[in-house]
């Protein structure tokens, strides 16, 4: 148990080194969460462009798609550049569906990677070369795509594929030392395990593995395997038709934590300003969207998020009531301040100054992050928020606060957070993962298009009631 503690800095609050001791005590410590600002490919979801004749571009998430942005059925391929039953569907289905249904504006591809390393122990990398040659724009990552299929026979055994990888991305258009930058950097790793984790909560398995998602209803159904392109067209035109494949069942929604549920996130009455499952939150309880963050003070892209993207969100949707916020804990092993100074929030909200922390954390972390004296520091910025000093440094130094932020972490790691800042956008009884500090633009962007479709939804469901 002293190694466990050891490990960190000996200017460690009583609050950090028992957190620690904490996580090493009930399990195995975890790998590293990486943060994203070195781990999130630099992808931006509003450009479009132009290949092989069709619109191509990114999601809100990042991820790539092929045809029209609002086509009325989507269909997301899990895929492995190694896998070669991926490279059956690329080679004999993929070309008609694309001129049957992509072209025509009814289906939008959408791309998630499933590299399955166990069998192919290369596809990782292929997948991070993917992304990498995404920053560089949609229609270079297509190209890529479609050379990585294309040449698998080539490269697909090879037991190094730097050197193909590289020209590959040359060939696809590729500045080549931006491309080894973003390589060297391994910044893709983090998005290929969010996807991996994505598809994991899915039951996802094998690839390719297929979801057909519908615009409107927002039903998703699985197909499995490189099925022949009539299999594919008789499962779009039944569901562009509104009905339901006779092979198909309607994907159920995977159970989401307490702390996601409606019971769960409800105000609890005895606390003001949490949820029953003990959480901060901001904003109206009865919105259509949920966001929840997890977070840690010492992260520069969540620092990034909470001091410029925040106050615009909660402008435009919290304040609104279109949106509410909630926050949990994810402190990174890397950061040995951080388990104290998300205690000290809590201890904070419960004088009811837990925001006015949270934000006065975030603006001045140099000041407790790197103090000799890392609990007299947050006791003075405690004091400028106006909480009450005997009672703040008794929570701080007991385990009140530090309880609630190893709850958080376990929270965290049990859906597979692996990067911060981490964001689950939950509405109708399903969550949607999203990571890494965006941009305010591209986060409301984002918010903006999920009010339109829920409030599309709302309006299906009211008609359908109705008939």
């Amino acid at each position: 148990m002293i190694s466990a503690i050891s490990a960190f800095n000996v200017g460690s609050t009583t609050a950090a080194a028992l957190f620690w001791l904490a996580t090493s005590i009930a399990m195995a410590a975890p790998a590293a969460a990486v943060e994203t600002r070195a781990a999130t490919t630099q992808i931006a979801p509003q450009t479009t462009e132009t290949y092989d004749g069709l619109t191509v571009g990114f999601t809100p998430e990042g991820r790539a798609f092929r045809g029209k942005p609002d086509a009325p059925l989507t269909l997301v391929e899990y895929t492995d550049f190694v896998c070669p039953f991926c490279a059956m569907f690329f080679q004999r289905s993929l070309p008609v569906l694309l001129d049957k249904y992509v072209r025509t504006g009814k289906v939008k591809l959408v791309i998630e990677d499933l590299p399955l390393a166990t069998l192919h122990p290369t596809a990782p990398r292929a997948a991070a070369a993917a992304l990498c040659v995404a920053e560089q724009g949609a229609a270079r990552y297509w190209h890529m795509h479609d050379i990585l299929f294309a040449e698998q026979p080539q490269w697909g055994r090879l037991p190094d594929p730097t050197a193909y990888l590289a020209d590959a991305a040359t060939k696809a258009g590729a500045d080549r030392k931006a491309y080894e930058q973003c390589v060297a950097s391994g910044r893709a790793d983090s998005r290929i395990q969010q996807s991996g984790a994505a598809a994991a909560a899915l039951g996802f398995t094998g690839t390719p593995t297929f979801q057909f998602v519908g615009a409107k209803s927002g039903k998703t159904y699985t197909l499995v395997g490189a099925q022949s392109a009539e299999t594919f067209g008789d499962w779009i035109d039944t569901l562009l038709a509104g009905k339901e494949p006779a092979e198909a069942q309607a994907q159920e929604k995977p159970a989401l934590p307490f702390w996601a549920t409606a019971e769960g996130l409800a105000p609890d009455p005895k606390h003001p300003g949490l949820t029953m499952a003990g959480d901060r939150y901001k904003g109206n309880p009865k919105a259509k969207l949920v966001m929840v963050e997890f977070g840690d003070f010492e992260c520069p892209a969540c620092q990034r998020h909470a001091l410029g993207t925040q106050p615009v969100l909660d402008a435009r949707f919290v304040e609104t009531g279109d949106v509410m916020w909630v926050v949990k804990h994810f402190p990174l092993r890397m950061h040995a301040q951080a388990p104290a100074a998300a205690a000290a929030s809590e201890c904070a909200g419960s004088q009811g100054k837990f925001w006015a922390m949270h934000h006065a954390l975030f603006e001045r972390v140099e000041n407790w992050s790197e103090a000799k004296d890392p609990d007299s520091a947050l006791a003075e910025i405690g004091a400028s928020v106006g909480v009450e000093p005997k009672r703040f440094a008794s929570c701080l130094a007991s385990r009140r606060g530090l309880e609630h932020v190893l709850r958080d972490l376990y929270d965290g790691q049990a859906i597979g957070v692996t990067s911060l800042p981490t964001f689950i956008l939950l509405h109708d009884g399903a969550g949607h993962i999203m990571t890494g500090a965006r941009s305010a633009d591209q986060f409301a962007a984002t918010l903006q298009q999920q009010l339109k479709d829920a409030n599309a939804q709302a309006s299906a469901n009211r008609t359908m009631a109705r008939q």
